[in-house]
């Protein structure tokens, strides 16, 4: 997958990704009055917002950007009709063939992280049937709970060729002083971001 990004990155000559973290209050009112209009001032009604503001913004820089990056929360906190509108994201974003970075920041004990990481770059199996349920192409992760949060994310980067970006302390001091590898043994919190 990180060939796929750079590849993206010399083809549109721009090393950036665009974040897709729609607080509601920055969405433009003229986007809110139509969806609260179609579905009230409901969870609905926000995440249509959000979803059309997205895609608006995708519209408007697909053939400029090679990435993008959701931040989950900023559709959790609208709980269902939110995820669903993370996904409708997801999913335009990927016809529109973007890398998407989903910004989740996730990291917690070895069969919750399993989970996170089948949900967000793998696939679940359903009875006799597989599902991708989110399918970003990349995650990020929080690994200061230590490398058990990690490798369910690395078991199934490798199965599914997708890639993770380790969340980072800032820490102060130049960038040569700043990696981004995420060591094994001993204490990796004490070296992430070093």
């Amino acid at each position: 997958m990180i060939n796929k990004l750079v590849e993206k990155i010399k083809k549109t000559n721009a090393p950036i990704v665009v974040g897709l973290d729609p607080m509601l209050s920055y969405v433009p009112q003229h986007v809110q009055d139509k969806a609260f209009a179609e579905y009230g001032e409901t969870l609905e009604g926000a995440a249509e917002a959000i979803w059309q503001f997205n895609k608006e913004i995708v519209d408007k820089t697909y053939d400029l950007i090679p990435a993008v990056k959701p931040q989950i929360a900023m559709y959790e906190q609208f709980g269902v009709p939110g995820l669903m509108a993370f996904k409708k994201t997801v999913d335009y974003c990927k016809s529109k063939d973007l890398v998407v970075i989903g910004d989740i920041k996730r990291g917690d004990i070895g069969s919750t992280s399993a989970a996170y990481a089948v949900g967000h770059l793998g696939k679940v199996k359903v009875g006799s049937k597989e599902y991708v349920p989110f399918d970003e192409d990349f995650a990020t992760v929080n690994p200061y709970l230590g490398s058990d949060g990690v490798k369910p994310f690395i078991e199934v980067c490798r199965e599914e060729k997708k890639g993770l970006q380790p969340v980072q302390r800032r820490v102060p001091g130049p960038p040569h002083r700043r990696t981004p590898a995420l060591r094994t043994g001993g204490r990796e919190s004490g070296r992430v971001g070093r």
